[in-house]
């Protein structure tokens, strides 16, 4: 079984084939933080509204 044409046929360097897959590397976790900063922010906002909640419907005499 042969390989997928164009995957291991180029004429590039060991160097520019480990750059370009650091590169690739580099964009897949910027991706991945990108989304866990998302998911952060929106735990943080819900932790935010639900502590303003919670100190608006407190009776008076705990405040």
């Amino acid at each position: 079984m042969f390989p997928p044409i164009g995957c291991c046929g180029s004429l590039d360097d060991g160097d520019g084939y480990r750059r370009r897959h650091q590169q690739r590397k580099l964009q897949m976790l910027t991706f991945w933080r990108d989304g866990a900063e998302r998911q952060l922010a929106a735990l943080n906002a819900a932790i935010s509204t639900l502590e303003q909640q919670i100190q608006r419907n407190r009776p008076e005499s705990q405040a």
